[in-house]
């Protein structure tokens, strides 16, 4: 990676322009790398990382949005105020249906996505997945030093059943969680790598895609995503020429604690986006939300997770 991002609290870093870089969070370390079609400067695929006010959340997004140019560079910048307001929820369900919603009128115009979004509660290391029509993300388990498919059939919940954004007005999005460890590591990818070709000539897919990194060392992740491409190009010439390329790749990086300080700070951080909100085209203010799992912090986020199950 060429090179490395450190975020801030309440920071979101990402678009749909090119980018090969490495983004270090508390709590998590990720690795992104984005590639517009045919040389252009914006592309259809759109990636955010975010970070909450005590940068115990990190909410991840990989995108595909149909269409190309600058109509999707506005789609992108809608995405980005979306994170920016639930930036401090814990619960991701309200940001994929404001985005469900934003897509919804749209769909007119033809417009609609494919998401992965997932969020990492750094304290307790659960990672909420939920995928809107996306190829499933893949898990690297440091246990077993085995790479699988994540989706909620493979984690033994009911199969995913989740639309596309802007296919359905009401849709209840479906979402899972699973715990990670230290050296876990989660892949997620735009379509371009499974309807990449074999040496066969037919398309990957996501089992030729598994078993592709498989065949990779998994003990340097900075290196990974190279890795993965350049085996899948060096296959067919015309792979990942056709279409945008977006692969995020991200683990824990240590055992989180908060320091009181950056506790105590959080509500003027918060506090200082008001003024900001209030010019012409400012955000909008990304005010926590309102639960007991958000507010009492990881034990009490543990216990609801029990109950649930």
């Amino acid at each position: 990676m060429s090179t490395a991002e450190y975020m801030t609290c309440m920071e979101v870093w990402g678009g749909n322009q090119i980018v090969d870089s490495s983004v270090v969070l508390a709590g998590l370390d990720a690795w992104v790398y984005s590639r517009p079609h045919d040389g252009a400067d914006a592309g259809g695929d759109v990636h955010y990382v975010s970070s909450c006010a005590t940068g115990r959340i990190t909410r991840l997004l990989v995108a595909d949005v149909a269409g190309h140019g600058e109509n999707v560079s506005q789609i992108a910048g809608q995405l980005r105020t979306m994170m920016r307001r639930y930036v401090n929820y814990m619960d991701q369900g309200r940001f994929v249906r404001a985005m469900n919603q934003q897509f919804g009128t749209l769909a007119e115009a033809g417009r609609f996505a494919t998401a992965i979004v997932t969020t990492f509660f750094a304290p307790t290391r659960s990672l909420s997945i939920c995928n809107a029509g996306h190829p499933p993300p893949i898990l690297y388990d440091e246990r077993t030093g085995q790479w699988m498919l994540l989706d909620a059939r493979s984690m033994g919940d009911r199969a995913d059943t989740n639309l596309p954004l802007g296919i359905a007005d009401e849709h209840n999005y479906q979402q899972f969680e699973i715990d990670l460890n230290p050296r876990d590591m989660i892949l997620c990818y735009t379509d371009s790598l499974i309807e990449s070709r074999g040496a066969d000539g037919e398309f990957l897919g996501t089992e030729g895609l598994l078993q592709l990194i498989r065949q990779l060392p998994a003990d340097q992740p900075a290196q990974l995503i190279g890795q993965l491409l350049g085996a899948i190009e060096s296959i067919h010439k015309d792979n990942l020429t056709t279409d945008d390329v977006t692969v995020l790749l991200y683990r824990p990086n240590q055992p989180y604690k908060v320091p009181w300080t950056r506790r105590l700070a959080a509500p003027f951080r918060l506090l200082a986006t008001i003024p900001r909100s209030l010019l012409p085209g400012g955000s909008p203010i990304p005010w926590p939300e309102i639960s007991l799992p958000n507010i009492g912090g990881a034990m009490i986020h543990s216990f609801n997770r029990l109950r649930r199950r």
